[in-house]
């Protein structure tokens, strides 16, 4: 880290540092005044470079910082070696008595880069002239909405360290600012993490634009309506689908990092030196090292790709290729029943891909196997073909060129030998689950235990084994599900400051956003006596229902799991339409412990599919066909 840097890396660096904001003379001024730095203050400017915001705001020629966590005259020089060695910065005036740091420099300052300095030193940083008459911030006063803010045993503000910036670390940062935390957020990659990027947002929009090509080519309305066969252009719902990602991204990551001055962006990649420090292999060249008090893993996972023969090296798509695929190809194999892999299969086949899934089991094995029998029966009506119970033993891709007319075009085949056949396709795309992203992070070091698949195991509070480390995610133990993800890193966040908070999953509703979709909360009757409960259940088939009647659609059914003898309701599977959206009422009605004739007693509005958790409650004790549209 200490290594002299060469006039060439040092203007290079500086070139791209201070941006086009800056005239060139300054910025070979810049150039000039950083040679004559010490070598770890230049390496420290070289490597931290400003937060890369894809709308960052350059301040002033000269700013005046408020500077938090100073106890002496020491950490006065500390604040001031750290700021002289950010991009721009040629005089810095630090004071103790006052807590301020005066900083000027030839051209425009950029405040957060100025603030990525300070906290990499360990200490925290605010513009004064952001508080206006008001005085600073709330979060820079010694206060936060919920009271004063947790410091460390110096007096302080806490240090917190968060590896990764989707879901999970967002709202453990935003959250631990929020109660007075100086809060360092180190990325390696795209900001976002999986949901937004390459997961749920641009799946459940490919997923939506096939829904709306099916409904065209056929709806249960063809006789009214005339059905007509879609044109699929796949490169304009790519554009629609990536500019809605790209906004979700700015707005709902990079907008909040870029507006907190509480939170520090360092690009780079991280693993633990020490239980208490980091160091950072950063994006723009060199390492930096990151002290904290207490540290959120939340690095997410990635496609598990099983080790077939020939697998490796070939062209197969993860879901992230999938998602982001210029073509639909004319036959797709897909290996894998996840939800990943049926939701995307059915996408592609209604975008007009012939779609074979290679399942080891039937669908959906691990639930009530009611739900796996209504997809395969939902598939099939789609020209969808599944092969349960088959195992991939072999792979070949090839590449032809054929002759078609006066021009020759490559094609490409994946075969896949399985022990049900040999299967033939344009493109394959592995879906077989995620593994935790933990490689690299050197947990052994710091006494963080993981399972067999390298999940970081947590308890309720989030907390590792290793102390002062939490973790939140898909990297964990904990099931993979962003808003389990959200929920944990917030109460990772409130821990981290003092608090008690816990992590309840038993209640989790999912949602698998196939056609019709699956929804499922609580226990179903197979996991229920494998803990011992008896139980008593009902399954109201949706032609009981009057929603699904109107839609002339009553493909699926509803089902109530209840504990025999109370009656009260711990477990709900539904296939339906739209299923996602009555499943937290579902999820609500068991959280507050509801009998099914607690739920049978509840006002449903009539002609909505939630009305279903009604009349499946009011079949424990009546015969719903023998009941009025409206049943009280």
């Amino acid at each position: 880290m200490n290594q002299p840097i060469s006039f060439k890396i040092a203007l290079l660096d500086s070139l791209a540092a201070a941006g086009r904001a800056t005239p060139i003379l300054a910025r070979l001024r810049n150039v000039f005044g950083r040679r004559r730095l010490p070598a770890e203050a230049a390496n420290t400017a070289r490597a931290i470079g400003p937060p890369e915001f894809e709308r960052s705001r350059l301040g002033s020629n000269s700013l005046v910082l408020e500077i938090t966590g100073m106890t002496c005259a020491s950490c006065a020089k500390h604040v001031e070696k750290a700021l002289l060695g950010a991009p721009g910065v040629h005089e810095v005036d630090v004071s103790y008595p006052e807590g301020t740091a005066r900083v000027s420099g030839e051209g425009p300052l950029d405040p957060a880069a100025l603030s990525a300095a300070v906290h990499a030193k360990g200490y925290g940083a605010a513009l004064e002239k952001s508080a206006h008459a008001g005085g600073l911030p709330q979060r820079w006063r010694g206060e936060t909405p919920d009271g004063p803010s947790r410091k460390d045993e110096r007096g302080a503000p806490l240090r917190v360290a968060v590896i990764g910036s989707g879901g999970a670390a967002m709202a453990a940062a935003l959250r631990a600012s929020e109660g007075g935390a100086r809060v360092t957020l180190v990325e390696s990659g795209t900001i976002g993490g999986t949901c937004v990027n390459v997961g749920c947002v641009p799946s459940k929009i490919m997923i939506r634009a096939a829904h709306i090509a099916h409904l065209r080519r056929h709806s249960p309305f063809d006789d009214g309506i005339a059905a007509a066969q879609p044109i699929i252009r796949r490169d304009r719902l790519l554009m629609q689908q990536q500019a809605r990602v790209d906004e979700l991204r700015y707005l709902k990551y990079e907008k909040m990092l870029e507006n907190n001055q509480g939170i520090a962006l360092v690009r780079g990649e991280a693993h633990f030196t020490g239980a208490h420090t980091l160091a950072v292999k950063l994006a723009a060249g060199g390492e930096l090292e990151i002290g904290f008090d207490k540290a959120l893993i939340a690095t997410g996972a990635s496609p598990m790709i099983p080790p077939v023969p020939g697998l490796e090296g070939t062209p197969y798509w993860t879901s992230d290729e999938a998602v982001a695929s210029p073509g639909i190809p004319a036959r797709l194999l897909v290996i894998g029943s996840s939800a990943v892999a049926v939701e995307l299969a059915q996408a592609f086949a209604r975008l007009g891909s012939r779609v074979t899934i290679v399942a080891r089991h039937t669908l959906f094995f691990h639930e009530d196997p009611l739900i796996g029998e209504m997809l395969d029966t939902a598939f099939a009506a789609e020209g969808i073909e599944v092969k349960i119970y088959a195992q991939a033993h072999s792979i070949v891709f090839s590449r032809k060129r054929r002759r078609k007319g006066k021009k020759k075009k490559t094609e490409s085949e994946f075969v896949v030998t399985t022990n049900r056949g040999e299967l033939r396709g344009e493109k394959l795309l592995v879906a077989t689950g995620r593994a935790p992203n933990t490689a690299g992070l050197d947990l052994d070091k710091i006494g963080v235990v993981t399972d067999e698949r390298g999940a970081i195991v947590v308890n309720e509070r989030l907390e590792t084994s290793a102390a002062d480390i939490y973790a939140a995610g898909d990297c964990t133990s904990l099931p993979q599900f962003v808003y389990v993800a959200a929920a944990g890193g917030t109460r990772a966040a409130i821990n981290m400051l003092g608090g008690a908070a816990t992590l309840d999953l038993s209640a989790m509703p999912a949602v698998v956003f196939t056609d019709p979709q699956v929804a499922t909360v609580g226990y179903n009757e197979i996991e229920a006596r494998q803990n011992g409960i008896a139980t008593e259940s009902r399954v109201l088939s949706l032609d009981n229902v009057p929603r699904a009647l109107a839609n002339f659609d009553t493909r699926g059914f509803i089902k109530l799991v209840t504990e025999a003898g109370s009656g009260r309701l711990i477990g709900v599977q539904a296939v339906a339409p739209e299923a996602g959206e009555l499943i937290e009422t579902a999820t609500i009605a068991i959280r507050a412990r509801m009998t099914v004739q607690d739920l049978a007693g509840q006002l449903f509005p009539y002609l909505t599919m939630v009305e279903g958790l009604k009349l499946a409650a009011l079949a424990f004790e009546k015969d719903v066909a023998k009941l009025s549209c409206c049943a009280g």
